[in-house]
């Protein structure tokens, strides 16, 4: 019979065996999800997509935002605007490079990976067998990504600020349809990093002059002094799919 030791069967680890503190610190769930490694948690996300985006050659990307909400079958404009960012996406991605077989994908369609506008870019995309992203991001009422991006290429994130990055990080130009909350703060964080130079030059179109001047007074900012002339010249207006790319070929690499 084993001695006893303060309490403690002699010669016996089994309570130190399954210690929270014995665990393995990348096995410890509730350690990695605590407060002190939030900073791991955010290069982790950003790691793990810079590791698939280099396996699959994404060399540069154009990113196409737009409203959730947005169906193929709602209202008329609903429905050009999903018809008109499918085709689109089938434009760039048939003529950007993003088909290439072996070596680099240039101008690769890449989504919030969400529904509504952002379904139907990476549909198009589907469309012509062109590789899409989605970059979608955990919500307290999920939002499940749509069936049509590359499986290897749907990632999920839990911080907005990594998304955000690997949205900008190879874009060589931004498509924005229609939306709501959402669209409007990718498009604006994209914006001023243009307007104050911590991106590089890249063209922004802004699809349907007439929703956007109806939802974003610009002549207004210009007349109160808010934005200069420049800042406005740092987008575009489109009124179709086939606009949208004239305006675009000419800045990015196409090959």
């Amino acid at each position: 019979m084993r001695a006893k030791m303060g309490g403690v069967e002699s010669g016996s680890n089994e309570a130190q065996q399954e210690a929270a503190a014995y665990r393995l610190a990348e096995l410890d769930r509730e350690f990695i999800l605590g407060d002190s490694m939030r900073g791991v948690r955010l290069q982790l996300e950003y790691a793990k997509v810079e590791e698939c985006l280099r396996a699959w050659g994404v060399r540069s990307t154009i990113v196409v935002f737009g409203g959730g909400l947005v169906r193929e079958d709602g209202p008329p404009h609903h429905r050009r605007w999903y018809q008109q960012a499918r085709q689109f996406a089938q434009i760039a991605s048939q003529h950007g490079g993003a088909t290439a077989t072996g070596g680099t994908r240039d101008n690769v369609i890449a989504t919030g990976g969400g529904p509504g506008l952002m379904e139907a870019a990476n549909r198009g995309a589907c469309d012509v067998g062109a590789p899409s992203i989605g970059f979608n991001i955990a919500l307290p009422h999920d939002q499940p990504p749509n069936p049509y991006s590359t499986p290897e290429l749907t990632f999920r994130f839990q911080y907005f600020a990594i998304r955000k990055l690997h949205l900008v990080m190879r874009a060589k130009a931004l498509v924005v349809f229609p939306g709501g909350f959402g669209t409007l703060d990718e498009m604006f964080e994209i914006l001023t990093l243009k307007q104050t130079g911590k991106t590089s030059p890249i063209p922004i179109i802004l699809f349907d002059e007439a929703y956007w001047r109806s939802v974003v007074n610009f002549e207004h900012m210009m007349r109160e002094g808010t934005i200069t002339a420049f800042d406005r010249s740092l987008f575009d207006f489109a009124s179709s799919a086939e606009e949208a790319w004239d305006r675009l070929e000419k800045y990015i690499v196409v090959r």
